[in-house]
């Protein structure tokens, strides 16, 4: 079902990325190696990470996670160190079976979630599959952090329009031809201007993403953006009607999915819980301001009836 990984030299690119490859596994979905972590014990608690990364952007809180969960963390094809074929057809659908997949093999029934950025589509997707009892696994909470939750508010950077909104030749040439320069400037630019990414950790981004030739396939992954709006209307349905407790953490700051997107969450879902951080956190809470995520991901499960021991 899954395998320890041994990594050729070539891919132990600093310490810390090199540390975080070396306490993963690979389990194999449909020909496609997909890289995860699990660690710690207790209930389980499934991490869905954000575009372009993987899950590395939950480096800072998985060590108090795992005292009292389980944490599943898993790279979704196309990202971080998961296999990222080049002629491929990624969609919301395939990476819920992923995940749906994993839980399965490991009998797992019962689960909470965290996500953030383009997690968020993927945990959406498995809230509509939940209301039609199509899921193996039973969600008991979910915490939201930053992510275009609403595509009517979501508000795209340049990058991510010339990559995936423009004819695919033109994307697949734009991600060719994407510089070092231009991919940590894009990174950046989302964080709070007083909670910018230390070039160490941009980095690390940069590896990770250039990992088995994935800033190649930028564009592919990208366009699920631009495609959420086909999916809006059964998503917020089922989000407005679901018993599953939910909460959004929002770093305010953030140009993509800050104060608007929060806003629109608390219009339109049914008794919103939302956990504003401090007025300068921006698209990235878990880095920026990981305390503040650990304080509201806690007071969140302490005030629903989902949590437990």
């Amino acid at each position: 079902m899954t395998s320890s990984i041994n990594f050729p030299t070539s891919y132990h690119v600093n310490p810390e990325v090199n540390e975080w490859l070396s306490k993963g596994s690979f389990f194999n979905y449909q020909g496609l190696d997909i890289f995860y972590r699990d660690e710690g014990g207790g209930p389980c608690l499934l991490i869905t990470h954000g575009y372009p990364y993987n899950g590395f952007d939950f480096k800072e809180i998985l060590p108090v996670l795992i005292k009292d969960y389980r944490v599943l963390i898993p790279d979704m094809p196309g990202m971080g160190f998961s296999d990222k074929p080049d002629k491929h057809r990624y969609s919301f659908e395939e990476m819920a079976d992923v995940y749906a997949t994993l839980l399965n093999e490991m009998n797992i029934t019962d689960v909470h979630m965290l996500a953030h950025d383009l997690g968020n589509s993927v945990v959406q997707e498995l809230i509509a599959r939940s209301g039609e009892n199509k899921n193996s696994f039973h969600i008991r909470s979910i915490a939201f952090l930053n992510g275009g939750l609403f595509t009517d508010v979501y508000k795209p950077r340049l990058i991510q329009i010339l990559l995936s909104k423009s004819p695919k030749p033109i994307g697949r040439l734009f991600s060719k031809l994407m510089t070092r320069t231009m991919v940590t400037k894009a990174t950046a630019e989302v964080f709070g201007k007083h909670t910018k990414p230390a070039p160490e950790l941009l980095d690390c981004f940069w590896k990770i993403l250039n990992y088995k030739n994935g800033k190649a396939i930028t564009y592919l992954l990208g366009r699920l953006i631009f495609e959420k709006v086909n999916y809006q209307h059964r998503w917020i349905n089922a989000m407005q009607n679901t018993s599953i407790p939910m909460c959004f953490i929002n770093g305010p700051a953030d140009p993509n999915s800050g104060m608007h997107m929060a806003n629109r969450y608390r219009d339109i879902i049914p008794n919103p819980k939302i956990y504003l951080l401090s007025e300068h956190i921006g698209h990235w809470p878990q880095i920026e301001a990981p305390e503040e995520v650990l304080s509201a991901f806690y007071a969140f499960h302490r005030n629903s009836n989902s949590y437990s021991k």
